[in-house]
Formats: structure tokens, C-alpha cells, sequence
């Protein structure tokens, strides 16, 4: 295999990779994807108990989306 063969077969493998990936979505199915247990986080529970923990250890609160400057401007 020369070196074109070899782009054109890696384009064309990319290219069906990304087709793939592509699909619609029912509206009856986005309340199940919109599910917090989907979320990357996995169990939202869970993950407050292990901040909570981290805050605790580290001394400091807050930091995970908490918004302002701490200028007291909020």
C-alpha cells in the first residue's frame, strides 16, 4: 500500500466513524437521557459525599461552580 491508499483508507475510516456517531432522538427518550444518573458523574449523591469529604480534608469550601469574585459583588 503506497501512502495515498493508506489517506484515503484512514479518511474513509474516519469519515464512517463520525456518520456513526450521528443519530436522532425521540422526545419520549430525552427524559432518559436527561436522567442524573447519565451525567458524567455517575451518582450525584455519591459525588456531594465525596466533596463534602474533599472540603473537609482540604479546608476550604466551595469552588465547584460556586459563582462571584469573592468581592462580595454577587
Amino acid at each position: 500500500m503506497n501512502g495515498r491508499n493508506t489517506g484515503r483508507s484512514g479518511l474513509a475510516l474516519v469519515l464512517g466513524l463520525v456518520c456513526a456517531g450521528c443519530s436522532t432522538v425521540k422526545p419520549a427518550q430525552r427524559s432518559v437521557l436527561a436522567d442524573p444518573i447519565m451525567q458524567f458523574e455517575g451518582d450525584p449523591q455519591a459525588s456531594a459525599q465525596l466533596r463534602h469529604a474533599i472540603d473537609n480534608r482540604e479546608g476550604s469550601y466551595g469552588g465547584a461552580g460556586v459563582a462571584g469574585g469573592g468581592c462580595g459583588c454577587n
